[in-house]
């Protein structure tokens, strides 16, 4: 297994009493499509970890494979003007989170940040995110990575 997978396992388990069973995609898995592919899963059931800076400050949104955020709906959910929405830039992913982008998992970040979760998760029974890699995914019940993530159910995608 890849040092970095390795790595989440470790934390996961410290932080979260998690013990994910990490699958490892040689191929890859660096798009939503690419994962449900690899994986056998609907594209929906994939999670993807994205960071936005809402109003100057990093905020985490865990969203289906199948949408994408609307940053004006992200704007709205936090009361911001649209203007003050933006995608995150690889080095604030890094110091957000302490993931490169491709293979930030959705808990085990380095910092506390206001973390969304898309209501279309909750749809699956299992959800499947990056473990670390761009070639590393876990399985996870969506309830139970809401619980983890300390995430707030919104819907800010189009």
């Amino acid at each position: 297994m890849h040092a970095r997978a390795e790595e989440f396992v470790t934390e996961a388990t410290e932080r979260y009493d998690l013990d994910p069973t990490v699958q490892e995609f040689p191929e890859g898995t660096k798009t939503a499509a690419d994962a449900a592919a690899a994986i056998g899963c609907p594209v929906g059931a994939i999670v993807s970890s994205l960071v936005f800076v809402v109003d100057g400050e990093p905020v985490v949104a865990l969203t289906s494979g199948a949408n994408r955020v609307d940053e004006s709906r992200l704007a709205d959910h936090f009361g911001v003007d649209p203007d003050a929405v933006a995608m995150a830039d690889a080095d604030t992913v890094r110091e957000v989170t302490g993931w490169a982008i491709g293979g930030v998992p959705p808990i085990c970040h380095t910092a506390e940040n206001p973390t969304l979760m898309d209501p279309a998760l909750l749809d699956y029974d299992t959800v499947w995110a990056a473990a670390g890699t761009p070639t590393t995914v876990f399985e996870v019940d969506p309830e139970r990575l809401r619980e983890l993530a300390e995430a707030t159910v919104a819907d800010v995608t189009a």
